[in-house]
């Protein structure tokens, strides 16, 4: 009887680590991706070889939030800055972002945070 008591602990134990891993994973892994978002946004090729009018700072938001919605992270104009460094052609752009996400466990949650930008 006390075999198959410590091996349904391990079993919850493992399984309570697989979950919190999983959920941590996918955050980290969402984080990720916004940032190569981030970054290919920021470059637009386009504009630099004059192919179309610079995007004004509401559509580079509204990108990244789209961008965000892609990846399950739900984020508001205020939580993107955008900055604009130089002029002209030489002009760059520079996105980021900060958001929380909830880990939800049973019985403990968490929250990570996250700040993406286009120069990492």
């Amino acid at each position: 009887m006390k075999g198959k008591a410590k091996l349904f602990v391990a079993l919850a134990v493992l399984g309570l680590v697989a979950i919190a891993g999983w959920q941590i994973g996918s955050c980290e892994i969402a984080n990720l991706e916004l940032q190569t978002d981030l970054h290919d946004i920021s470059i637009q090729l386009a504009s630099r070889i004059g192919m179309e009018a610079p995007n004004s700072d509401q559509d580079l938001r509204n990108a990244v939030i789209h961008k965000a919605e892609e990846h399950g992270i739900q984020l508001g104009p205020e939580q993107v800055t955008v900055q604009h460094v130089g002029s002209g052609k030489t002009e760059a752009i520079y996105l980021a972002a900060e958001y929380d996400a909830r880990v939800k466990l049973p019985g403990y949650s968490f929250t990570l945070h996250f700040s993406p930008s286009s120069t990492k």
